[in-house]
Order: C-alpha cells, then sequence, then structure tokens
C-alpha cells in the first residue's frame, strides 16, 4: 500500500511493506518513497522524511546531475553510436529480400570501424532505426559476453550453463545459483577493460555466491584493476545509454 504526500515542495510516497522492519529512504523511478514497516504508524513516516530532508535534496540534485549527463543520440545513418569505448559510423546494408524477409540481414554487425545495419524499412524513422539498432547490439553483445564468459571460466576451471543479456534497471550482473549468467547489454557501450571486469566478477560468482574476501580475492587474481574498474562503472555507468 502507497500513499502520495508533500513535504517542502518535495512529493513522496508512504510505501508499507510486511517485510520491513526499519524506515527507509528510497528514490524510486516514480519519486522519493518513504519506506515503512506494515504496522508502523503513518507519522513516524512523514517524520523520518522532515528529520532527512537535507539528503533527500542532495539526493535529488544529484540524480538531476546525472540525468543531464546522459547522452542524447540522434537515430541516422551516419551517426555514429559508442561500443567498448570508442565510436563508430552507422552504415546503412542494403540487400534483396524475399518474402518479405531480408537476404542481406546477416551482414548486420559491429566490425571493420562501422556498426553496419539492414533494416527493411526503405526510409525509417529515428524510432524503427533505434529499435533495429538496439537488437543488433543485443545480438552482438551475447557473442561478446558470451565469449568473453568462457575465456574466463575455462582460466578459472569453472562451468556455466548459459548466458543471457538484458537490460536491467538495476543490476549490471547476476549469476544465480544454477550457473546462468545474465549481463546488461549495455555494458558493451563502455571501455572492454570494465566488460572485461564485469564478466570477471560474474564468472568468479560460480565459485563464490557471494561478496566474501575470497571472492574479490579471486577476482583480483584475473582482473587486478578491478577495483578502478568497478569505481569506473559506479561513476560512469548512467552515461552507457542507446
Amino acid at each position: 500500500m502507497s500513499a502520495e504526500f508533500v513535504f517542502e515542495n518535495i512529493p513522496y510516497r508512504l510505501v508499507r511493506s510486511p517485510r520491513r522492519r526499519r524506515l527507509g529512504l528510497v528514490l524510486a523511478e516514480s519519486g522519493v518513497e518513504v519506506r515503512i514497516p506494515e504496522r508502523c504508524a503513518a507519522r513516524h513516516g512523514h517524520q523520518f522524511l522532515r528529520e532527512n530532508i537535507h539528503w533527500v535534496r542532495t539526493q535529488l540534485l544529484r540524480a538531476e546531475e546525472r540525468a543531464a549527463q546522459i547522452p542524447q543520440h540522434r537515430y541516422a545513418f551516419g551517426e555514429s553510436f559508442p561500443w567498448l569505448g570508442a565510436r563508430y559510423p552507422l552504415v546503412r546494408v542494403t540487400g534483396p529480400t524475399h518474402s518479405g524477409i531480408a537476404a542481406g540481414a546477416t551482414h548486420s554487425g559491429i566490425a571493420a570501424g562501422a556498426i553496419s545495419l539492414y533494416t527493411r524499412y526503405r526510409e525509417p524513422d529515428e524510432s524503427q532505426l533505434q529499435t533495429a539498432l538496439q537488437r543488433l547490439y543485443q545480438k552482438e553483445a551475447l557473442a561478446l559476453l558470451e565469449e568473453k564468459s568462457h575465456q574466463f571460466a575455462d582460466r578459472l576451471e569453472l562451468a556455466f550453463s548459459s548466458v543471457r543479456v538484458r537490460r536491467t534497471k538495476s543490476k549490471w550482473g547476476h549469476c544465480s545459483v544454477r550457473g546462468e549468467l545474465q549481463y546488461n547489454w549495455l555494458v558493451c557501450l563502455a571501455p572492454e577493460v570494465v566488460v572485461d571486469y564485469l564478466v570477471a566478477h560474474e564468472v568468479c560468482h560460480l565459485r563464490h555466491h557471494n561478496h566474501s574476501p575470497a571472492f574479490w580475492h579471486l577476482v583480483e587474481s584475473v582482473c587486478p584493476r578491478y577495483r578502478e574498474l568497478r569505481r569506473w562503472l559506479r561513476d560512469n555507468g548512467h552515461q552507457l545509454h542507446l
């Protein structure tokens, strides 16, 4: 359950949870949330917000600054787009079609200093081109991340069951107890050394499903710069946008 209120021109929601035991503040996509235990009186939630209003304002300002840093792309052939820390021009692949299926579609890819893209639309608008480009990135990212996962897993004599890519909101990667590796494909816009760190991180979870000293020691054994690269992803990850 939740209710909406305003304090000093800042709207916020009071969110109750049966699992929560302590009061907390969260900046969610929907706005500021004051999360309280199920049986906690509402007045405690309001008071908690008032006592931490300075923190809330600071976080909102920081969120605005980060939002302003997100690049805005113009989706058109001839424009350049990021891949592994560099930028490459988007070029159009043409080819004959048969029964509505593009014969030249297999030529789409990211190589030789260019992003080659086939689209069945004669004059695609920006939305159509963005969708086609994102699908290409997902395909290329899956191939790259699967290859790197094998490299690190073989090096550590570990095994995983599958690799998937998704566009997640809060996590760059995940390793399940069943050995399933999942990555946010947007990481492939970052420099390749950052991609390597993320893959090393998730592959090491195949042995240690925690963030214990043993886990970080294993990460460091295959990625000595992990502290620097983890910090890069934390500070710049919000700018990886397509």
